[in-house]
Order: structure tokens, then C-alpha cells, then sequence
């Protein structure tokens, strides 16, 4: 065998497991594009916030939290939830899911002195944080190579078949042997499946589009926290001296080089233009990611139904946050170890749900 593992996939998902099998063997990692991490994990909202997601993803984020702190990841931020007349029981429902608590609309504005006065409710979440999703990448890929380990860009996987003892994968003229084939691919994921004979899970993708705006008024929003509209209906977030503005969509997609698209970015600044009182002035740039979902909106974590293949994949809006913890659930079982994770989790994870 040429290599233990390869590694399809060349975003947060693939470089980080990559870097916790590194202990385990060697590692090879394909990255189909010249550039790693250039489709969604370029295009990240960068937060962390640990009650975001369903219960099994949740559970993910809060396993994730102390190598994120460890590493130096994280930076304040804070999260502040924002209905307007008519959103109420939409609120009211963020509030449970979220485990946040109401604060007075004097006190909302303290944090943010621009909310207009069509914002009604207001709740905020202190222990929310940026991300160094920069750092992350490359940290995990420094891993990899300290142990011997490859990280190789284009290199779009052409062909997937079995060999004696684990897989044979082509990509154009070159060809590589390995024990065993982790199909961390984001959108394509189900794709390099098909090449290689395994059941798709039935991702989908769907694209969410961005806008950069100027602070607001020149103002300094450095300490601002995320603006998140009730539902999940638009937000807003500080980065490096301006605000970038999403309505939150969620369209489907084919895996692709995804671009913004002016109707959506026009959604979602109107959206965000409600609740403040400065209006919205031209975006100096915009674009839009793909955040890939299995059927139930959870992560698929485990071995396929063909031996040898493992999936790392379906990560959504979550691929960050739960990075460390994803990882080390895969490492863990691929070893044959205990995972660290509690039971529950790594069933609502496993592939095989969807067979």
C-alpha cells in the first residue's frame, strides 16, 4: 500500500481527520481544487456557538469546545437575538431551542446603539465566539505532514475501485493505493461514493449567499456581537471592520463553485435593514457557500456498508464548530477505541442510519 488512509476532501472536514489518523498511520490527502479549503471552508460565518444544531450536533460542538479553546481559537463575540412585531412565537421558540434568556430592548441597544425601534424582543448569548478558521486549516495540515504524511491539490479523484487489502484511487494520470478511503469530499461527497460503489446518503446542497457592507455610519463594530434575526431569518456579523449580511438562505444546489445571488442578498438586506436604523449602504463585495446536509440535518461519521470506505461528511453549517470532536469520533473508531462521545451521539452519526 502506498499510504494507510487517503483522504478525499481538502476543507475542514478532510484536513482534520486527516490530522487525528496521522497517529494512526500514514496519510494521504487529496484535494480536488489548487486551493484548499475554497469552497465552504472559505466562505465560513466563522461563530461558535455551542447550542446550535440538533441534539447530536450540539453534543459535537460542546465535545469540540476545549481543543478549540486549547488551541487559541476562539475570540468573544456574543450572539444577540433580535424579533420584530409578529415574530413572536418564532422567538419564543429560539429562546427554548437556544437556551437564551430575554434581556430589555434598552439593554439590546447598549450592545448595539443602531436597533430600530421595529425590533420587539431581544435576547442575548455572551458565550458565542468568533472562530481562527485560518488557523484551524493549517494546523491540521502541519499535523499531517510532521508525521510523514502528504497534502496534495489538484487532485480530483477520476476513479475508486477495490485492491488487495483496501482501495485503488485514480486521479487523472496518477494512481495511489490505500488501506483504507475517507470520503470527506463535502458536496461532492456522494459523488466520489458512487465512484467507488457505496450507497449515497442523499446530500444536499444548498447555497447561502453573503454581502459585505461598510460599518454602518463609520461606526466601530469590533465589539458587536453576531445579529441574528428570529428563525434564523437573516444575520449580521462584525469582520475586520465591517458587516457581512446573509438572509440565511438555504437554496438547493448542484455541487458547484457557488456565487452569490442578487435576489438573495437583496432578501437579506432588507431583512437586516428592519432592525436597524442606519440604512444599508452599496456591498463592496459578495459571495456564497455551499452547506451540505444528510436527510436528517446531522452528520454522517462512521463506516459505509463497503469495507474499507468511511464517511466523514454531511457537516451543514457545521463543520467548524464541530471539527475536533468529528475527528476524533472517526479516529476513535477507525482504531477500534471507545469513542469519547457518549452513545447516543455516535448512533445519530453513524452512515448506516440511511441504509
Amino acid at each position: 500500500m502506498d499510504t494507510d488512509f487517503l483522504v478525499i476532501g481538502g476543507g475542514i472536514a478532510g484536513v482534520s481527520v486527516g490530522a487525528a489518523l496521522s497517529g494512526l498511520g500514514r496519510v494521504t490527502l487529496w484535494e480536488a481544487e489548487r486551493q484548499m479549503g475554497l469552497h465552504t471552508s472559505a466562505r465560513s460565518a466563522a461563530l461558535f456557538e455551542e447550542s446550535y444544531g440538533l441534539p447530536p450536533v450540539i453534543a459535537l460542538n460542546r465535545a469540540s469546545r476545549a481543543a478549540h479553546a486549547e488551541n487559541g481559537d476562539l475570540s468573544p463575540r456574543g450572539l444577540l437575538l433580535v424579533g420584530i412585531e409578529g415574530e413572536e412565537e418564532i422567538f419564543a421558540a429560539d429562546l427554548v431551542k437556544m437556551q437564551l434568556s430575554e434581556m430589555s430592548l434598552a439593554e439590546a441597544r447598549g450592545l448595539i446603539p443602531i436597533l430600530s425601534e421595529d425590533v420587539t424582543r431581544a435576547a442575548h448569548d455572551p458565550d458565542a465566539f468568533d472562530l481562527d478558521t485560518d488557523a484551524m486549516q493549517q494546523r491540521a495540515v502541519r499535523a499531517i505532514r510532521a508525521t510523514g504524511g502528504a497534502v496534495e491539490t489538484g487532485r480530483p479523484v477520476t476513479a475508486l475501485t477495490p485492491a488487495v487489502g483496501g482501495w485503488r484511487a485514480v486521479s487523472g494520470d496518477h494512481a495511489i493505493t490505500a488501506r483504507l478511503v475517507v470520503n470527506a469530499a463535502g458536496a461532492w461527497a456522494d459523488r466520489v461514493a458512487s465512484l467507488a460503489g457505496v450507497t449515497p446518503l442523499g446530500l444536499t446542497p444548498l447555497r447561502r449567499s453573503v454581502a459585505r457592507i461598510p460599518a454602518p455610519g463609520g461606526a466601530d463594530v469590533s465589539a458587536w456581537p453576531m445579529m441574528l434575526g428570529a428563525g434564523e431569518s437573516w444575520y449580521a456579523k462584525p469582520d475586520a471592520g465591517a458587516l457581512i449580511v446573509s438572509p440565511a438562505d438555504e437554496t438547493p444546489s448542484e455541487p458547484m463553485d457557488a456565487w452569490a445571488d442578487d435576489m438573495d442578498l437583496a432578501v437579506g438586506l432588507d431583512r437586516y435593514s428592519q432592525a436597524v436604523t442606519v440604512a444599508p449602504t452599496r456591498p463592496s463585495s459578495s459571495w456564497a457557500g455551499l452547506r451540505t446536509f444528510t436527510p436528517d440535518r446531522c452528520l454522517a461519521l462512521g463506516a459505509s456498508e463497503v469495507p474499507g470506505f468511511w464517511w466523514v461528511a454531511g457537516q451543514g453549517g457545521y463543520g467548524f464548530q464541530t471539527a475536533p470532536a468529528a475527528a476524533a469520533l472517526v479516529a476513535d473508531l477507525v482504531a477500534g477505541r471507545p469513542p469519547a462521545l457518549d452513545a447516543a451521539t455516535v448512533t445519530a452519526c453513524d452512515p448506516v442510519r440511511f441504509l
